[in-house]
């Protein structure tokens, strides 16, 4: 799943170097832990929300493909 994630948004950022994606597991599911640099928080977001709902529904499908519930949140 990080490797996936992260692929996505080192596609989208202008600093992929800066794109580091952590996957912690806890009694919910598994939180996906997303940070990238400051000026590229506004492109993962993108306008009202749009670009970072859509990842979070691309990893909330292929979670529940795989039986488990997965989240992915921004890390500032």
């Amino acid at each position: 799943m990080e490797e996936f994630v992260a692929y996505l948004v080192k596609n989208m950022v202008d600093v992929p170097d800066k794109v580091d994606v952590k996957c912690v597991e806890g009694p919910g599911g598994i939180l996906v832990e997303l940070r990238v640099a400051a000026e590229d928080v506004g492109k993962v977001v993108g306008r009202k929300g749009n670009v970072i709902r859509s990842l979070r529904t691309l990893v909330m499908t292929i979670g529940a493909r795989m039986g488990r519930r997965i989240h992915l949140e921004i890390i500032q």
